[in-house]
């Protein structure tokens, strides 16, 4: 059954909508044809705060899409703490008036691989590095990720300690923009002999072999709005060495590990002293098991409702007494 919409009914933005030109004339149709309420979830400012990592088309349209959106929501939503404080400073920064500030919602644990039926996590696909002998990377492979970092760190680790103290890297997921000198280097270095290895577009399968199998992963990203192979890592109960940066102590909480991403010799502190304390690693996989919350995405559509059921004045009460 279809139903009109209703004047004050509710617009909820929950995808890429940058990617639809002219979406500003849409919301304004929106709310002056239909008398719809715009909200949005915000993800986070990559494009604005690090073109860089960015094709210059994925700037253009996101600019574009964020500074005509804005202005029309009546309620903005944000998946972190980190990216809510970011939308509110680039406001202030280019005059756009908010609606009231960006409230942060609670994002699941991660999606099917987070909970696992336990005959998944059985299935060990061919071809993939022995049980415990591994790190495990897991990520599409671009610049804002940092997998130069751990090419680094890495080389330094064999240099310092002996080849068979030294786990394997595994990279796993699709190889994406702006790495074609991570990758040309990985080749002239043969893969540190071996040392670090490309899983390709992993199936899900594969991924939970890979991470049942490791000794734990890493994390190194330099901007995220959240974080999700932290949490999802944490659920699977394998313990994460994460970058400090953004959003992802929020994710990982005090489970997870932290190092600054743009210091090598940080990242190579806390890496090596999980790498030299085989018994605290245990310990430490040990209370990620048993420590760890899972949160489900109902959770995070209750959290939306929520704004919508609650009276303006109410839920300004229960803001104050959080």
């Amino acid at each position: 059954m279809r139903l009109a919409a209703q004047s004050g009914d509710i617009f909820l933005i929950l995808g890429a909508a940058w990617t639809r030109p002219q979406y500003g004339l849409l919301l304004q149709q929106v709310r002056e044809q239909y008398r719809l309420e715009p909200w949005v979830l915000l993800y986070d400012l990559i494009p604005l705060r690090r073109p860089e990592w960015c094709v210059a088309e994925l700037v253009e349209s996101f600019t574009a899409w964020l500074t005509a959106t804005l202005p029309q929501c009546r309620k903005l939503f944000a998946i972190s703490r980190a990216t809510a404080t970011d939308v509110e400073m680039y406001a202030r920064e280019v005059g756009i008036n908010l609606a009231g500030p960006v409230e942060p919602v609670p994002i699941g644990t991660g999606f099917g691989l987070a909970t696992p039926h336990r005959e998944q996590m059985e299935i060990r696909p061919r071809g993939l590095p022995a049980h415990g002998s591994y790190a495990l990377f897991v990520s599409t492979l671009e610049a804002r990720k940092n997998h130069m970092l751990l090419f680094r760190l890495w080389r330094r680790l064999l240099a310092d300690l002996p080849r068979d103290r030294v786990p394997t890297l595994v990279f796993a997921g699709r190889v994406g923009w702006l790495v074609a000198d991570l990758m040309q280097q990985l080749e002239n270095a043969e893969w540190l002999g071996g040392k670090i290895r490309l899983i390709r577009d992993p199936s899900d399968a594969e991924l939970l072999a890979l991470y049942a199998g490791c000794q734990f992963t890493l994390f190194p990203s330099l901007f995220e709005g959240w974080g999700l192979p932290v949490t999802e890592s944490l659920a699977l109960g394998r313990p994460c060495v994460s970058s400090n940066g953004t959003s992802l102590p929020e994710a990982g909480g005090d489970l997870a590990r932290y190092f600054d991403p743009e210091n090598l010799d940080d990242a190579y502190r806390a890496v090596r002293a999980v790498i030299d304390d085989p018994s605290d690693l245990a310990a430490w996989r040990d209370r990620v098991a048993r420590d760890f919350r899972h949160v489900p995405w109902s959770t995070t559509a209750d959290a939306i409702l929520a704004s919508y059921m609650l009276p303006e004045a109410s839920r300004s009460a229960c803001e104050a007494v959080k």
